[in-house]
């Protein structure tokens, strides 16, 4: 299947000039939806991950069915002020302006396999927020993988250079 297919193109948002690509088509999709929920799980499956942590808010969505796959834990990892309970922050870079990033501060133990998951990497701001929170936890975090990819604004580039392996489903040319 080519998942694709499954992924609507919005021209011109949020802004001018922008292609976002829009993965709630690729979810209200039983077969594409599971697709990617297997390919994404697939190099994972005999890492014996502990936690798949993933991104607010489309990352939750595939996450959690990739941490059902791998029969692992889920930690969400949130934007500021959503969380309950002690929680460590990290602030980060957007295309679009700048933002902060928490997690629980007891989400992940000490030495624990975590994969790292959402929806899109464009730049790779949000996923190297994320990695520094779950790394102050004491996470391995053994893999980050995406849907979707824009190669044109390096950010597999930038988490692979802070020696992470990466997978991305697809990739789209240009923003």
């Amino acid at each position: 299947m080519n998942l694709k297919d499954a992924i609507r193109t919005i021209p011109d948002f949020p802004k001018p000039g922008i292609m976002y690509r829009d993965i709630t088509t690729l979810l209200t999709n039983r077969r594409a939806f599971a697709e990617c929920v297997i390919r994404m799980a697939a190099p994972y499956q005999t890492r014996n991950i502990d936690n798949v942590a993933a991104i607010e808010a489309r990352g939750f969505t595939i996450g959690g069915a990739i941490a059902f796959e791998l029969g692992a834990g889920f930690v969400p990892i949130r934007k500021k002020g959503k969380l309950p309970f002690d929680t460590y922050e990290q602030d980060y870079e957007l295309e679009y302006g700048a933002d902060t990033l928490e997690i629980h501060a007891d989400a992940v133990r000490g030495g624990e396999k975590v994969l790292l998951i959402d929806d899109l990497i464009a730049t790779g701001g949000t996923a190297e927020a994320a990695i520094h929170l779950l790394r102050k936890t004491g996470a391995e975090v053994v893999g980050a993988a995406f849907i979707v990819d824009l190669p044109d604004l390096g950010g597999l580039k930038r988490i692979t250079k802070m020696g992470i392996p990466v997978t991305a489903l697809v990739a789209y040319e240009g923003h």
